[in-house]
């Protein structure tokens, strides 16, 4: 062996070495049967198909976005109505995305679309209203629409990523389908509890601060005989779940209060389960700098009223604003402490912007994926043992030679995916069975190029060197195409598709690193120091 091929054998051997401690365990523990086993479930994640779990698909009502931003832009347009003193009898919405101006004065209607063109053109298109000479509408533009449902599908991954790893959930997929029907599709290994995945999940967690205008009442019905059956446009009616007070009657409360927020999820900091001032469950917030001065603003001008704590559109508590407050607040009700956590999980982890629909929803059982897995294991295995076997028989000792790389190869692809903390599927064990066949084939196609240079009367050094120039070419073609159409699986795939995907991109890439350049090494190795006439075992 010269000092090339010395060269090349210490660096193979330092990443095979490197490959073996990646699935084998750390230098500091020794290599066992146990270790492996250990190290392989400690690094290599199932994913939903062999471990099991919770599957779900989930439609996002992006309606409510725009509802909200609707509702928002009610609001602002209002206070700057006022601070232009321009006077406008009323301002309601029409329907999602359509708000109407009556009773402008007829000398700002001017001042009114100039504040139109120079605050809102972005988002809203003005135009005439039927039947009423000094009014108009607002209609939000398509492309404001569509961008808003696209950023609620978004936010809504987001948020549901957040809330599942604040569970400590591994290894979850939570990505956007590509319907075009805002659904989200997650899937939670190991995750068998479908109650608690639809009270972390599902729950909207909207939380707002809203001024009490007046109750409470005992019924719906009182309380909307003492507005003449009619919500105020600026009122919105809601129900209370606080427990009444001890020594009064229980049942139902209701509440008339503003119905833009004065402090709204978005401007939570954080949240945490605490005790209230009589030792049950609640839990307390901080606001950021932002809701901070607000909520300092309104505590401020409204001493003495009632300040509702609205948590999904429901006032938990309604207490009276006894001075100044600035960043921090409490929420009590009837919470008991697994509730009290999870809702401070949910504040924390960020408002979901719509509500969602359930489309689907499974729980995938583990005997699945142990026979998934059973089955899996025994076809790599019988694959494994017949390439070995045909390889040996039919090129002989060459092809011992074919059998180490491939060795080598499985040798990589599990070291990478322990390495990469990587979630094997069913595909995935696909991916794996295909990287064999693969591997193989490009050893053949490197034999048979030496075979043809041998019947050329090539002498066996000039032989093995031009077969695997020859046909490295065509290794590479193979493999790149191979390696380009995974990375579309992965691009646009599922995850079970994307575990199929990384892991035979992996096994494509060591297979040309064992097939091409270790199994060359062993050649030159075999034939170092030999004469020209030597022959070779293929």
């Amino acid at each position: 062996m010269n000092k090339n091929q010395k060269i090349k054998a210490v660096i193979y051997a330092i990443i095979i070495v490197a490959c073996v401690y990646g699935f084998a365990g750390y230098p500091n523990t020794p290599i066992s049967w146990t270790a492996i086993k250990n190290n392989f479930a400690e690094r290599i994640h199932l994913g939903l198909d062999l471990k099991g779990g919770t599957y779900l698909i989930i439609q996002v009502v992006t309606d409510d976005a725009i509802n909200a931003e609707t509702d928002q832009t009610i609001e602002t347009l209002h206070s700057e109505l006022l601070d232009r003193q321009i006077t406008s009898a009323d301002l309601r919405k029409r329907d999602m995305n359509h708000i109407e101006i009556r009773g402008l004065d007829a000398t700002h209607l001017a001042d009114f679309r100039d504040l139109i063109n120079e605050k809102f053109s972005g988002s809203w298109d003005i135009g005439s209203l039927a039947g009423e000479a000094n009014g108009a509408t607002l209609s939000m533009k398509p492309s404001v629409e569509s961008e808003l449902r696209s950023e609620a599908v978004r936010q809504t991954v987001q948020t549901l990523r957040n809330r599942i790893d604040a569970l400590g959930v591994t290894e979850p997929v939570i990505e956007e389908r590509s319907t075009g029907d805002y659904e989200v599709l997650v899937q939670l290994p190991n995750v068998n509890d479908p109650e608690k995945v639809d009270r972390v999940i599902g729950q909207p967690a909207i939380l707002e601060l809203k001024l009490v205008h007046d109750g409470p009442y005992v019924t719906r019905e009182a309380a909307l005989a003492t507005k003449g059956g009619q919500i105020p446009p600026d009122q919105e009616l809601l129900k209370s779940v606080e427990r009444s007070a001890p020594g009064q009657p229980s049942g139902e409360q209701w509440y008339f209060v503003d119905r833009v927020a004065s402090i709204s999820g978005r401007d939570l900091k954080n949240a945490r389960p605490q005790l209230d001032e009589n030792g049950r469950p609640a839990v307390g917030f901080t606001l950021n700098n932002a809701g901070a001065i607000r909520f300092s603003q309104v505590t401020q001008q409204n001493i003495g009223k009632q300040l509702a704590i609205v948590l999904d559109h429901k006032i938990q508590s309604a207490p009276v604003i006894q001075g100044q407050i600035s960043d921090s607040g409490q929420i009590t009700g009837s919470f008991t402490q697994a509730q009290a956590q999870e809702l401070a999980l949910v504040l924390r982890s960020g408002a979901l912007p719509a509500s969602l629909n359930y489309l689907d929803k499974k729980i995938v059982g583990p005997s699945l994926g142990n026979d998934s897995i059973r089955q899996g294991i025994v076809a790599s295995v019988v694959g494994f043992v017949v390439v070995v076997v045909f390889m040996i028989v039919y090129y002989k000792l060459s092809g011992v030679n074919a059998v180490t790389a491939l060795f080598f190869n499985l040798i990589i692809l599990l070291a990478a995916m322990a390495y990469f903390g990587a979630t094997l599927t069913l595909p995935g064990i696909a991916g794996v069975i295909l990287t064999i066949g693969m591997a193989v084939d490009s050893n053949v196609l490197v034999f048979e190029r030496i075979r043809e240079e041998l019947r050329l009367g090539k002498a066996v050094v000039s032989a093995v060197d031009r077969g695997f120039s020859n046909a490295f070419r065509t290794i590479i073609d193979t493999h790149v195409t191979t390696v380009v159409s995974a990375l579309f699986l992965f691009l646009f795939g599922t995850g079970p598709v994307k575990g199929f995907a990384v892991t035979l991109t992996v096994g494509l890439v060591a297979n040309v690193f064992t097939a091409v350049y270790v199994s060359r090494l062993i050649f030159d190795y075999h034939l170092s120091g030999k004469q020209r006439n030597a022959t070779l075992s293929i």
